[in-house]
C-alpha cells in the first residue's frame, strides 16, 4: 500500500483531536482540543493511499464502505477486489489486508471489539460473516437472507445489529447467536439506522417512500411511527422520494434523521415527527455510484456519500468533486432549500464519506482512500 503525503502531511498527530471541547487543569483557560465548528471549514486532504498491490494495467478497486472503530483509532474499507483494508489513523499508515476471495465482501463494520468485523457476502451465498481481524479467521456465519444484503447497522451500545436485504426482510441479530433473534417482512427495506440511545431503530423503504420507526424491545408489535416521504417532500420531489436512497442516519443529538439521495440533494428530517427541516442542495451533483435499491443501474454500488459530524450539527457530502458542508442550525430559504456553508476542495470523486467518531478527521474514497485533517495554518 503506497501512501502519498499531501498538502499538510507534516501536521503532527496531536492535531487529530477529539471533538469534545474539554479544558484540563484549573489554571488552563485554553481548551486542549477543538470543537467541530472551529475546524469544519479548515479540513484539507492530508494523506492519499493508493493500492500498490494491484497488477500493472488494472485500475484500483472501488472502495465500497468506510468504517471507524469505537475509539477512532482504526479505519477500515471494504473493496471491490474482495479485500478488507485496515489503517492506523493516528500513524496515518496502512496496517493490514484481509482477503475474502471466496465469499466477496461489502458493508464491513467494526463490532464493539476492534479486532472483530462483520460484513456482507457478495458471492456463494448471502450470509453475513463474523471475522477476527487478528488472524483472519471466521468466528460465525449469520444465515437467513435469500438475496443481497443492502445495509448493516451496529447497535450503538451492544453487539446487536440489523441487516436489510433485497429479499424483502429485515433481520435482527445478536452477535453471539447464529440464528437471527427477530425478523420483519417489509416492502423493499433497503436501509436501517439506530437512534443514539439504541432504543429505537428506523427502516427506510424507498419503493413505498416511507421510513418506519420501531421500539427495539417491542419491534414485533410493528412500527410506532411512519414517515411518508412523498407527503413530506411534496409533488415536485416525488421522484426523489421513491428511489436512489443511499444513506439513513440519526444525528448523535437525536434531533435529526439524514436521508441520503443520489438526486440533487439530501433530506434533513425531524427525528420526532418526520417533517422536512431542509433539502440539502448539492452544488456539484451526485457520485456515479448506484443506490442499494437501484438494481437496474450498472454502476458500482455505494454505501452513502454523506454523513453527520459527531456533534450532529453538520452534514458532509461527497460528489463528483469537492466535499460540501451544511450547517443544520442555518435557516433554509422559503422553499426549505439549504445550501452548503463550506466547500472543501477536492479534485477526486468522493463516493464514500465518513467522519471519525472520536477525532476531527475525515476519510473519503472512491478508488483511493484519503485522510483529511484540519489545516492548523488556516
Amino acid at each position: 500500500m503506497a501512501s502519498t503525503p499531501m498538502d499538510i502531511d507534516d501536521v503532527p498527530s496531536t492535531t487529530i483531536t477529539p471533538t469534545l471541547n474539554i479544558t484540563r487543569g484549573s489554571n488552563s483557560a485554553t481548551p486542549l482540543v477543538s470543537t467541530v465548528s472551529e475546524v469544519i471549514s479548515n479540513f484539507r486532504p492530508t494523506k492519499l493511499f493508493t493500492r500498490d498491490d494491484v497488477k500493472e494495467g488494472r485500475p484500483n478497486p472501488h472502495i465500497l464502505s468506510i468504517d471507524f472503530d469505537n475509539q477512532g483509532d482504526l479505519c477500515m474499507t471494504s473493496e471491490s477486489d474482495e479485500t478488507i483494508q485496515l489503517y492506523n489513523v493516528k500513524e496515518g499508515r496502512h496496517d493490514k489486508t484481509l482477503f475474502s476471495k471466496k465469499y466477496g465482501v461489502k458493508l464491513a463494520k467494526f463490532t464493539h471489539t476492534a479486532s472483530t468485523i462483520i460484513y456482507a457476502s457478495t458471492k456463494e451465498n448471502h450470509a453475513i460473516r463474523y471475522l477476527s481481524a487478528h488472524d483472519n479467521t471466521f468466528l460465525r456465519y449469520f444465515e437467513g437472507h435469500e438475496e443481497s444484503v443492502t445495509n448493516l447497522s451496529m447497535h450503538p451500545g451492544t453487539d446487536n445489529f440489523i441487516s436489510c436485504s433485497a429479499d424483502n426482510s429485515v433481520c435482527l441479530w445478536n452477535i453471539d447467536t447464529k440464528q437471527f433473534t427477530g425478523r420483519l417482512f417489509l416492502n423493499a427495506p433497503t436501509l436501517s439506522a439506530w437512534d443514539p440511545s439504541g432504543v429505537t431503530f428506523a427502516i427506510a423503504c424507498p419503493l413505498s417512500g416511507t421510513i418506519l420507526l420501531y421500539d427495539y424491545k417491542n419491534y414485533h408489535k410493528g412500527p410506532f411511527s411512519s414517515f411518508d416521504l412523498i407527503k413530506v417532500l411534496g409533488p415536485a420531489e416525488a421522484e426523489a422520494g421513491l428511489k436512489g436512497w443511499t444513506k439513513l442516519q440519526f444525528s448523535n443529538d437525536g434531533k435529526h434523521i439524514l436521508l441520503g439521495s443520489r438526486g440533487k440533494g439530501h433530506f434533513l428530517l425531524d427525528a420526532f415527527d418526520g417533517t422536512l427541516k431542509a433539502f440539502l442542495r448539492k452544488p456539484n451533483g451526485s457520485t456515479r455510484r448506484r443506490a442499494p435499491d437501484e438494481n437496474d443501474n450498472p454502476n458500482i454500488e455505494g454505501s452513502g456519500e454523506c454523513c453527520f459530524s459527531p456533534d450532529g450539527r453538520y452534514v458532509l457530502s461527497g460528489g463528483k468533486a469537492d466535499i460540501a458542508v451544511w450547517d443544520t442550525l442555518a435557516a433554509p430559504n422559503g422553499n426549505k432549500i439549504l445550501d452548503p456553508v463550506h466547500i472543501l476542495e477536492e479534485k477526486r470523486e468522493a463516493a464514500v464519506v465518513q467522519y471519525n467518531p472520536r477525532y476531527n478527521m475525515l476519510a473519503t474514497g472512491d478508488q483511493e482512500l484519503v485522510f483529511w485533517l484540519p489545516d492548523p495554518h488556516a
